[in-house]
């Protein structure tokens, strides 16, 4: 099995246009989508991101710090799993509940790169 990483985009703040039960929803339904993960022995890891912070960008000595933008296209939140390959690892994230609830939701398959070939290094893996 090969490491992905899901990473979940909307634009700005998709949840505040849903009704208190709509989120509730939602929520109930990405539960049940991490226990199939989970009981698939798919799941890694997964969170939801908090909706602030800050876009950091430069070079050492010459960093530009600006706020956090919810009306563009942001990172929500993140499943890393495991998957025998891509195609397996889009599958997985076309069972998502984002896409049914959000209409401007992306979902960024990315493996994981595990070693660094020119130094023969392994990254940390826990």
């Amino acid at each position: 099995m090969k490491e992905f990483m899901l990473l979940i985009r909307n634009v700005g703040d998709a949840k505040a246009g849903m009704s208190d039960d709509q989120h509730v929803k939602f929520v109930s339904d990405c539960k049940v989508y991490i226990e199939g993960l989970q009981k698939n022995g798919n799941l890694i890891s997964a969170q939801p991101l908090v909706r602030e912070g800050a876009i950091l960008s430069g070079t050492p000595g010459n960093w530009r710090q600006g706020p956090y933008n919810e009306s563009e296209d942001i990172q929500v939140g993140y499943y890393h799993i495991l998957a025998k390959d891509l195609d397996e690892a889009i599958a997985i994230a076309k069972g998502n509940p984002e896409f049914a609830y959000h209409a401007n939701a992306k979902i960024e398959v990315r493996p994981i790169k595990m070693k660094e070939e020119a130094i023969a290094y392994t990254y940390p893996n826990s």
